[in-house]
């Protein structure tokens, strides 16, 4: 466990690229895992908790830290200023809000915001000024930690904002709180519309656009492993070039997460061919055993090397604040992603250890397995039963037999044939941009 924690527990490279407020349920996490002393992580909350408006919390914590029933005076000093400045800001943005929650008025808004702009102007006598207190008032709300009033106020100003620049702040923030209420839906929704505007020709600088990615991917995190289509949508994003591009040059340990759900989402196998390249380029540069596990399989058949590597995934996934999330069946509490993970490793090291080997010893495969004989014999008979492996066991030598198939030349042909025409494509394409490129200077 002590190895796991030290070596592997990427809360100090993800944490940087997240909004404080982000990095609290993975602090609870760590907590509840015990990976760290309480008191280390206590001090850490605390230290995040003066970044926020969250006085009340960070008392708490103060609090069960040192055993006290009295809160020290900084803090009782800044809960002043928080409660009045909140009331500062409620007063500036009331006229706009008393608007909001007016549906007859409300319905007045239309898709047209310059027209939106003048009719407040003209009938409710709301400008500019009112429009940024709103702003600053749902910022506010977020620092306090009400997630539900910051979503609906910066949704509202985003429909009145004309600035490119807030409104895209605005949008991190409304990200950010859904997040935190887990309405992943619409979280989902929010972090595509990000995407979209970060990925538009007219968004700032190259260098500003690779670090938007690296945050929203860091961000999505929280989404992918708890969407119930997450972890086709974390291989959608990750795996487009210009996000696998800046993972390999600025988040490697990123690809934990993108091998995880690689691993577990059978519908995405064929994508699988083209990862392995990338782990190939990478496996010097980054270690995880995650990624170890898969280099071993298809890099270099290294099936004793995968079986230690299944155990210390384990470790690794059930510590993991976004892999390990825990269900709780009664008495009992389960790592579903866990036990995913596990079976398909399984099925990799079966699927790729038969490739080479005919006739395969059931001992042999079962250690490889990490299951005992019985385990073992049970797992591939229904293996053989489920899916269209040719093969059979011979029980009285203990053995898996591998039907012999012929190759189908026609097929072969056409997968090579869309590889090629895949790699013209994106040769004629990078072609045009250098030459576009050329004609523009």
């Amino acid at each position: 466990m002590e190895e796991i924690k030290e070596n592997y527990d990427l809360t100090p490279r993800v944490a940087p690229n997240l909004d404080r407020h982000l990095v609290f349920p993975i602090l609870e996490f760590l907590q509840e895992r015990q990976l760290y002393p309480d008191e280390q992580i206590l001090k850490f909350k605390i230290e995040l908790l003066n970044q926020t408006n969250m006085v009340d919390y960070a008392m708490d914590i103060h609090k069960s830290l040192y055993h006290t029933e009295d809160a020290p005076q900084d803090m009782v000093e800044r809960r002043a200023e928080v409660v009045a400045r909140l009331k500062s800001l409620e007063e500036a943005a009331a006229p706009l809000v008393s608007f909001l929650l007016n549906p007859t008025a409300v319905q007045e808004l239309r898709a047209d915001k310059q027209y939106n702009l003048q009719m407040l102007k003209e009938r409710y006598q709301i400008g500019p000024d009112q429009i940024e207190a709103l702003y600053q008032y749902a910022k506010f709300q977020f620092e306090c930690g009400n997630y539900s009033g910051a979503a609906d106020y910066l949704y509202q100003y985003r429909t009145l904002c004309s600035n490119l620049e807030r409104s895209l702040s605005a949008l991190w923030g409304k990200l950010a709180s859904e997040i935190l209420m887990q309405n992943w839906d619409i979280a989902l929704e929010e972090l595509n519309r990000l995407k979209e505007i970060i990925d538009s020709k007219s968004f700032s600088s190259p260098l500003n656009q690779v670090q938007n990615r690296i945050w929203l991917m860091h961000w999505g995190l929280y989404i992918f492993f708890n969407h119930d289509n997450g972890r086709t949508q974390i291989i959608d994003l990750f795996n487009q070039d210009k996000y696998l591009n800046a993972i390999q040059t600025s988040a490697p340990h990123l690809l934990r997460y993108l091998a995880t759900a690689f691993i577990v989402n059978k519908r995405r196998r064929p994508q699988l061919k083209e990862f392995i390249k990338v782990i190939q380029q990478e496996h010097y540069s980054y270690k995880d055993p995650i990624i170890d596990f898969l280099a071993c399989v298809f890099v270099n058949y290294d099936f004793d090397g995968a079986q230690k590597k299944m155990k210390e995934c384990e470790e690794v996934i059930v510590n993991d604040p976004f892999l390990g999330k825990r269900v709780e069946d009664g008495n009992f509490s389960t790592v579903p992603l866990r036990d995913e993970f596990l079976e398909n490793a399984r099925l990799f090291i079966f699927e790729t250890y038969c490739k080479i080997h005919q006739r395969i010893d059931m001992g042999v495969l079962a250690e490889k397995l990490n299951l005992n004989y019985e385990e073992a014999e049970r797992w591939i008979v229904n293996l053989i039963r489920t899916s269209k492996l040719d093969a059979k066991i011979d029980s009285e030598s203990g053995t898996v037999i591998m039907e012999p198939t012929q190759p189908n030349v026609h097929e072969q042909l056409i997968n090579h044939t869309k590889g090629l025409s895949g790699r013209t494509y994106k040769l004629v394409n990078q072609l045009l941009e250098h030459t576009q490129a050329q004609a523009t200077r």
